[in-house]
């Protein structure tokens, strides 16, 4: 049977090719999803950990949870707990999940300009490890909540500097005194006059220095004549034939005085000996003199009472004197 013209006849393996084109893209979509999957760490083992927000506005699924800049987890699942706060669950690697501690600290941050972020610090790798199934507080940073704040104080600051600014006052005030000042110090006292107030107290300060000085240059001279005076009567002192060289030859002779006096004390040290030794024979001797003063009036007192005897065996003697021989 002839082919009929213009028509290209198919190649017999056409099906064949065909079906192995469609079994090789299959394959590469199928790769590609597994590829995916596994750079997203579908197959890698991992921890959940569960952050409770007042507020997750900024925050969807698949938002990675960041550690000093570098993504170690990922948001899978938001939702509300009984208390009305957002409950973000994130998956973190195991291998990644070593950075994560009991100290960790979570927040959400919130820039005027671009998306929300949530960072994981951690000041002490040495603590526990966070446990897995933890629920963590996190701290929510929003600038845009700040926004109406710092319009406020802008406000309140914009008022103050036109009440400042406004007739009356505080900095009309001070450029008022301000150029006071300038005008006393372009004066003639100059900067004198500016800080006492004016011209007439700028003069009395002036008065008063030039009599300091007076007082000062009579001092002076006074301290001259001082310093004459002290310079004759160091000559009259301490020069030769002074006072100094007087009271030294004085002591000169009192010294040799001493010395005499010295060596007549040691003679009467010696005498005083003797004498000592004097005594203590003229003691003995006393001694002597006590017993035989005592043997006297002993005998005197026998005479005493054989004159009494006498006198009474005697009674015609009108005279009771007797005479001893």
């Amino acid at each position: 049977m002839e082919r009929e013209p213009g028509v290209t006849a198919l190649p017999k393996n056409l099906q064949f090719r065909v079906g192995l084109l469609l079994g090789l893209t299959l394959m590469v979509a199928v790769g590609f999803v597994v590829y995916v999957l596994y750079a997203r760490g579908v197959f890698e083992a991992g921890q959940r950990l569960t952050l409770v927000a007042e507020n997750a506005e900024g925050v969807s699924i698949g938002m990675d949870l960041t550690f000093s800049g570098f993504p170690i987890g990922r948001v899978n699942r938001m939702a509300l707990d009984e208390d009305g706060r957002a409950r973000i669950d994130i998956d973190v690697p195991r291998k990644d999940a070593r950075w994560l501690r009991t100290s960790s600290v979570f927040t959400i941050e919130r820039g005027v300009v671009g998306s929300a972020r949530i960072r994981a610090y951690t000041g002490n790798l040495q603590d526990p490890p966070l446990a897995d199934g933890a629920v963590r507080p996190v701290l929510r940073g929003d600038a845009s909540e700040e926004i109406p704040r710092m319009v406020a104080t802008l406000r309140t600051v914009l008022e103050n500097v036109e009440q400042m600014t406004a007739a009356g006052g505080s900095l009309q005030a001070s450029l008022a005194n301000l150029q006071t000042v300038t005008e006393r110090l372009a004066g003639r006292q100059g900067a004198l006059a500016a800080v006492l107030g004016g011209d007439e107290q700028a003069k009395k300060v002036t008065t008063a220095i030039d009599r300091a000085n007076a007082l000062l240059a009579s001092l002076s001279a006074v301290s001259q004549r001082f310093d004459g005076v002290l310079g004759k009567t160091d000559q009259r002192v301490f020069g030769e034939g002074g006072v100094m060289d007087s009271a030294q030859r004085a002591l000169a002779q009192a010294n040799g005085i001493l010395g005499d006096l010295r060596e007549t004390l040691k003679k009467a040290d010696q005498v005083l000996a003797d004498a000592q030794q004097v005594g203590e024979n003229a003691k003995a001797a006393t001694t002597d003199l006590a017993a035989l003063r005592a043997e006297v009036d002993a005998s005197l007192r026998k005479v005493s009472g054989l004159i009494d005897e006498i006198n009474r065996r005697w009674p015609f003697e009108r005279s009771t004197e007797i005479k001893l021989p």
